[in-house]
């Protein structure tokens, strides 16, 4: 244990210490090491898929579910969305530095803000190994340092990935301890990171609801943080049907283990026969399980009866609940109620309906005509998102680069004293 405390320790010295220098680099220098990490990604990777296949194996051979060894996968595609995502962040503009809300007092003094980096985030995630490329990236681009504790699950992944990165940060003649890794994968190693203030600004939990639940008892360094994922499509009785059926397929069945994807249905009265049959069918020829209220099983008889549970239930896996509702009021009931305020998205014509529904959700993205699974940083022009933040302080909905900036209040005067 002493040995993860000095780790530890040293991890945050050299953290903080980078952070120094990242909060001085100019938009050029932090762009020419996004795009020599994207590089030296894509130029590694055989390398990367290669390792990933380790974790790959140990995780079978674990007995990891099928929707975690999902997250964990690597492959060519994958591989060049890393890349991708980083070039992208190269292109976005720089906030550190940037001047706003200048204005003259009554004094003569001029009082405004400044973008400036959080510092040193410490990002703890569960088996998605591209965090490691999405992190550094827009923490780099953010003028902070970061410290990276990933699943153990995907630990030659990681590390492979880490060694990208270093390559480009050297290439940019920037310290290889701005993105560091963390080799161990003794828990203890977290317990440590989200205790250590004098290092570390604010903690990013990416995983399951017990990790991030554990973190946020835990820490005492400030959180970004979500706890579930239990997303909505309401499809109202102005509703494009055609629309509606590829949108609600779509929201459930483009992936399954992700927190953006649907996990409850909601249709209006009048249209529910006519769209719950042919929708359902979608879903029961792609296996997957249905749970509903009295209403809907009456119309599909292949539904299971839903409990109040499941309308509470990230289920992350194939499997919906379902139910049908008089009207918007009733939907937006039902979500303000059992919604974990992550994404819910309604379909209709109707655009009095729309804003209504934009308007009185009160989750971290709300949509119209859109499937869920837009709730994603790159899909939002961010270049990557660090997580999907549900809380209502400082960051809310994905976090790209403003959400991992703070302000600072800036004076420039010209000699005035205050009388």
């Amino acid at each position: 244990m002493e040995d993860i405390k000095q780790y530890m320790k040293s991890v945050g010295q050299q953290a903080r210490a980078a952070s120094r220098v990242m909060a001085q680099a100019d938009t050029a220098v932090k762009n020419r090491a996004l795009l020599a990490i994207a590089d030296a990604i894509l130029n590694s990777s055989a390398a990367l898929i290669a390792a990933n296949a380790k974790d790959i194996a140990a995780a079978k051979t674990n007995g990891l579910d099928a929707a975690s060894v999902d997250r964990l996968t690597l492959t060519e595609k994958t591989v060049r969305g890393m890349a991708e995502g980083l070039q992208q962040i190269a292109t976005l503009p720089d906030l550190i530095g940037a001047i706003s809300e200048m204005n003259y007092r009554p004094s003569g003094i001029q009082v405004g803000k400044m973008r400036v980096p959080l510092g040193v985030i410490g990002i703890i995630y569960e088996s998605r190994p591209n965090v490691t490329a999405d992190a550094a990236g827009l923490c780099l681009k953010s003028g902070n340092a970061a410290i990276l504790r990933g699943g153990s699950e995907a630990i030659h992944s990681n590390q492979a990935i880490a060694a990208c990165v270093h390559t480009g940060l050297k290439a940019a003649g920037l310290p290889e301890t701005a993105v560091q890794v963390v080799t161990t994968t003794d828990r203890a190693a977290v317990g440590e990171l989200i205790t250590m203030k004098e290092y570390v600004d604010v903690i990013v939990p990416r995983g399951g609801k017990s990790l991030i639940a554990r973190i946020s008892a835990d820490a005492k360094v400030p959180v970004i943080k979500h706890l579930d994922g239990i997303c909505h499509v309401y499809i109202d009785d102005e509703a494009d049907l055609v629309k509606a059926i590829r949108i609600a397929d779509n929201a459930k069945t483009h992936r399954y283990g992700v927190c953006n994807a649907m996990e409850t249905l909601l249709v209006h009265a009048n249209v529910a026969a006519k769209v719950l049959p042919e929708l359902c069918k979608i879903y029961l020829d792609k296996n997957v399980e249905l749970r509903g209220d009295d209403a809907a099983r009456k119309l599909v008889a292949q539904m299971s009866a839903a409990t109040i549970d499941d309308w509470r239930t990230e289920y992350l896996a194939p499997i919906l609940s379902v139910r049908v509702v008089a009207n918007l009021d009733e939907a937006i009931d039902h979500i303000n109620t059992y919604s974990s305020q992550h994404t819910d998205s309604i379909v209709t014509e109707n655009y009095s309906k729309a804003m209504r529904f934009l308007r009185e959700v009160d989750s971290a993205s709300v949509m119209v005509n859109a499937s869920t699974r837009f709730a994603d940083g790159f899909e939002y022009g961010l270049g990557a998102e660090i997580g999907i933040s549900t809380d209502k302080i400082h960051a809310r909905g994905p976090v790209g680069l403003e959400g991992l900036t703070s302000q600072k209040y800036i004076v420039l005067g010209s000699g005035q004293i205050r009388v």
